[in-house]
């Protein structure tokens, strides 16, 4: 049998929230109350010993794991495939779409310009008295520049409308709601946590508690904790630790003279 799998991070508050709930059981409150361990301390070790309580639900674990794994496989290939390349072959690399797309935008600014350029000068000279027939003619043109420009206007303006129609309704194809395969793992997915849990409460957690509590209540009996109780550690003591060795190890130090 191969080593046990390590605790992902992303599954450390469910770890975290199945200890709790042992914690909580009627079981350990009457034990923690008999042995007179601290429930502070005792969730410390429970965390502390992961790789110890996890072991005991390993193939579960595994089974999770796989699972997820699959899952999101499933909706990356998903997501990959119907979404539009940011580059290749499509509309946005057709040669003539950036041109249009400029001449729609300039084609009205300079016919507006050139309008406005011919009726000035024509309609200067005409109030001038010189050279009618060229005043004649700037009018003209000048007024079948501001046509084009409003033409042309009207059409650019059609044209982003749809422009704009199309890429919400591309939008709305391209990101779809979960796929099916994430759906139809899902169930699936859901049962093997569950599974999993309940395996590492009652396989792992539990187990490690009562075992913690039994010899929390040998080492202090009856009288809550003692020098030697196991809640009484360097890792785990109370204010009065100051030093890095165990409290009471040694005898005090003697007084300098």
């Amino acid at each position: 049998m191969g080593r046990s799998s390590r605790l992902g991070d992303e599954d450390r508050s469910d770890y975290a929230s199945a200890l709790d709930e042992v914690i909580a059981s009627p079981e350990i409150r009457r034990l923690l109350e008999l042995s007179g361990a601290p429930v502070d301390r005792l969730r410390v070790r429970g965390l502390a010993a992961v790789a110890r309580t996890t072991a005991a639900a390993d193939a579960e674990y595994r089974r999770y794991t796989a699972l997820r794994l699959r899952a999101r496989g499933a909706q990356g290939g998903r997501r990959g495939a119907g979404a539009a390349p940011l580059s290749g072959p499509g509309d946005q690399e057709r040669p003539g779409a950036g041109v249009l797309a400029v001449l729609g935008v300039l084609t009205p600014v300079l016919a507006a310009v050139a309008a406005a350029t011919f009726l000035l000068l024509g309609y200067g000279l005409r109030l001038a008295g010189a050279l009618s027939a060229l005043a004649d003619t700037l009018v003209g043109v000048g007024w079948f520049s501001l046509a084009v420009a409003a033409v042309t206007a009207l059409v650019t303006v059609v044209a982003l409308c749809r422009t704009a129609a199309k890429q919400s309704a591309a939008d709305a194809v391209a990101v779809p709601g979960p796929s099916a395969a994430a759906t139809a793992d899902s169930p699936a997915l859901a049962q093997a946590r569950q599974v999993w849990l309940v395996a590492l409460r009652d396989r792992g957690i539990r187990p490690f508690l009562l075992q913690e509590l039994a010899e929390a209540a040998v080492s202090a009996p009856g009288a809550g904790e003692s020098r030697g109780s196991r809640f009484s550690s360097p890792a785990f003591a109370g204010p009065d630790y100051s030093g890095p060795g165990f409290e009471g190890s040694a005898g005090p130090a003697p007084r300098q003279p």
